[in-house]
């Protein structure tokens, strides 16, 4: 065997050896680039429960109900616990809950879809109602970094009463489109934004009176333990509530704030929650744009709602 051949035979000995090397480093790199490139990518988180219901107080949130699950709600108004000049007879009327004043809320609502809900509802006073929400954006963190949910909830109010001054059926109609903006800064603490926009079809003809309402309101909640939460909401009119005409001539002052307070107890199956506020009516469009209830005054009243969750689809 020539010395040349032994050569030849080491190069290649030597080489195969490299190439090798060379396979297994590749492969061991490949490995270690696999879990970080998976890093890079995760999975979008969504936020939970941001509010407790569909419904803060008196105003909706950005939640609504899982798809196939039918949604019962039952909210009560009873009258004023203490009017300016009522007297003893606030006391003769238990303070507002036996004075015979009273609007009842009746709701059903379902979610075809994940981010749509509707809902019907016997709004109290031979009113009725219909709506549908429209969630937009969820808080996430993740894959993608969304700060805040939003959610769009349009409504449409008809009144059935008797009224020989308004007997075309489409002046008994109004509207209201809500854009809900909401975050939960912790596991404890979710605020709301909600600038609210309401149209009457027909309104009485007077210099101060308009078709058009604007509101701008917002909305907390504080979870004290697992089963408990404080709430708060609040809603400012910012026109149409100073020198009003009425269809009779005279001149009507709404009160511009509406201001409530309540607490949520979960008891697994339903959700009750009891709370104080500056208003009696049962419909949002007549508790933002025609409120009686003055907070000077000390125009308060107790109510509650209870709300109940259907599986009505697998």
């Amino acid at each position: 065997m020539t010395v040349t051949k032994i050569k030849k035979d080491i190069m290649k000995k030597i080489l195969s050896i490299l190439l090798f090397c060379l396979g297994f480093f590749i492969q061991t790199m490949a490995q270690d680039v696999t879990p970080a490139a998976k890093k890079e990518a995760p999975k979008p988180k969504f936020t939970r429960a941001v509010f407790s219901s569909t419904k803060i107080i008196n105003m909706q949130s950005t939640e609504i109900v899982k798809p196939g699950v039918l949604q019962f709600m039952i909210s009560h108004h009873f009258s004023n616990i203490w009017n300016k000049d009522g007297g003893s007879q606030n006391v003769a009327q238990l303070f507002g809950l036996n004075s015979g004043v009273a609007h009842t809320y009746l709701s059903f609502d379902y979610s075809p879809l994940s981010w749509l809900n509707v809902g019907v509802a016997a709004a109290g006073s031979s009113k009725y109602e219909g709506w549908a929400k429209f969630k937009i954006l969820r808080q996430q963190t993740g894959a993608k970094n969304m700060p805040v949910s939003v959610a769009l909830y349009s409504l449409a109010n008809v009144n059935t009463g008797k009224d020989p001054d308004n007997e075309f059926t489409g002046n008994k109609f109004s509207f209201m489109n809500q854009l809900l903006i909401s975050r939960k800064f912790s596991e404890k603490f979710s605020l709301q934004l909600m600038p609210t926009w309401i149209h009457f079809n027909v309104v009485p003809y007077g210099i101060n009176n308009s078709n058009e309402v604007i509101s701008l309101g917002m909305a907390a909640k504080y979870k004290v333990k697992s089963s408990l939460n404080v709430t708060l909401e609040y809603a400012r009119q910012l026109n149409m509530y100073e020198n009003i005409i009425s269809k009779n001539g005279a001149i009507i002052d709404y009160h511009p704030d509406l201001f409530s307070l309540g607490i949520e107890m979960n008891t697994g199956g339903h959700l009750f929650q009891f709370f104080i506020g500056s208003t009696t009516d049962a419909s949002i469009i007549d508790q933002l744009a025609r409120n009686n209830s003055s907070i000077k005054d000390g125009n308060f009243a107790i109510g509650f709602t209870i709300n109940r969750g259907m599986n009505i689809k697998k």
